[in-house]
């Protein structure tokens, strides 16, 4: 690792910054953030992450003078679950409206000709109960006895029950959701994230996850979540064709108002459960801290923060493998999986002064991890603000040992999949 220091171009201040990463002044900011924001999104994102900013900065002052935060069952919730099951309602009229015209008009080739649409359709708009992908490891309780002895650890004192199965990936993100008719619980770790994790981060990580089962996020709900899915899908088969056909442009115009009810019922559900969600967000970064200590928990936010750089390192090991493929250099004589040993040594090895820039642009930015989250530095001057909480579940050395030995299979499969991925 260099160095470099140079003087501040705008106030003369001393500068130093290693030269992996970005130059810039913490006395008057220059150059914080000299990629400036990040690509306009869709119409629809740039609406839910004003939303999130917005309700992220008002929620910080209600939480910080409220207390630690309790979760909440409102009219707006209740407003929220009516238009979900207005939503569902449609579907439903569509599988009805459908199987009436092929039954009734059997034999007349229009009216089934329709029916059949409309039940094809209905398909199509369906809730989607989920499932669990076939391209990644899937870990369950036999496999992984150790990790499941302390997720479990973890949601007994969420007051919540474990998960039923693990989804191992390549991710700098973890989260929680649920599939099937029978909602089971699955957790998905990012390596990205776990790996560069002290122990107690992960205890940490695990707490924020399982804290969303505990407090009942109403967007990984069957109703709530299931209508955001459909809405996404009925503005997808209307969003309108770029360079259109004469059939495709007279399509265009017809859709423009079914297109204006489908984003504006989208944005209202959106709005009433987005202040739910981010409240959401605050109580399980609360159990993230009581479980694994505020520090481990704001350290948790702080990679959160980094996360580009570590997609970066594991991008430029990717393409490294890939010129050793193609003959250009001696090929290592390491294990695929020592990719995620690297990983960790990297990210340790970021300086403060890099991890302050990301703060700071992230304060400029609203930078969150989605467009559900309240923005990281809200959740993460919550934690600094509460009461400092020291750990309460402390796995030894030797269990995160053997947490890692269950990992291995996992490890070694992501680390060759993600290293013979194309430049």
């Amino acid at each position: 690792m260099e160095r470099t220091v140079r003087a501040c171009p705008e106030c003369g201040a001393d500068t130093s910054a290693d030269t992996r990463f970005v130059m810039w002044c913490a006395a008057c900011d220059w150059n914080v953030d000299p990629g400036g924001p990040e690509p306009s999104w869709s119409r629809l994102d740039r609406l839910r992450r004003e939303l999130a900013r917005r309700h992220g900065e008002r929620l910080l002052r209600e939480v910080t003078a409220d207390g630690p935060p309790r979760g909440r069952r409102d009219a707006v919730s209740i407003a929220a679950y009516g238009i979900a099951l207005a939503v569902h309602a449609v579907t439903a009229a569509l599988v009805v409206g459908g199987v009436l015209l092929v039954v009734g008009g059997w034999g007349s080739v229009p009216p089934v000709a329709v029916g059949v649409f409309l039940l094809a359709l209905a398909w199509t708009l369906r809730p989607r109960l989920g499932g669990l992908p076939d391209d990644l490891p899937v870990l369950y309780r036999k496999d992984a006895p150790r990790l499941y002895a302390l997720i479990d650890e973890v949601a007994e004192a969420a007051g919540t029950r474990g998960v039923d199965a693990v989804v191992v990936g390549t991710e700098v993100n973890a989260g929680v959701t649920t599939y099937g008719l029978r909602r089971r619980r699955v957790l998905t770790l990012g390596l990205g994230l776990w790996e560069p994790a002290t122990g107690q981060e992960r205890v940490a990580l695990l707490g924020h996850e399982l804290g969303h089962y505990a407090h009942g996020d109403v967007r990984h709900g069957v109703v709530v979540g299931g209508a955001l899915r459909s809405l996404a899908a009925w503005h997808y088969l209307v969003e309108p064709v770029l360079h259109p056909s004469p059939l495709e442009a007279v399509l265009n115009v017809l859709y423009i108002v079914p297109r204006a009810v489908i984003l504006g019922t989208h944005m209202l559900l959106e709005h009433l459960t987005l202040r739910a969600a981010q409240r959401g967000e605050y109580l399980a970064d609360a159990l993230s801290a009581r479980v694994g200590s505020t520090e481990a928990a704001v350290g948790v936010l702080d990679l959160c923060l980094v996360a580009s750089a570590a997609e970066s390192f594991l991008l430029r090991e990717r393409n490294a493998r890939q010129v050793v493929r193609a003959g250009r250099t001696a090929a290592p004589a390491e294990p695929a999986a020592r990719v995620w040993t690297r990983l960790a040594e990297y990210v340790a090895s970021i300086p403060e002064s890099e991890y302050e820039r990301q703060r700071r642009v992230a304060a400029l930015r609203g930078h969150s991890v989605d467009t559900t989250h309240p923005p990281t530095h809200l959740r993460r001057a919550h934690l600094l603000t509460a009461t400092p909480s020291r750990a309460t579940i402390t796995p030894s050395a030797a269990v995160h040992e053997e947490i890692t030995r269950e990992l291995a299979p996992a490890r070694e499969s992501l680390a060759q999949a993600l290293l013979r991925g194309p430049l």
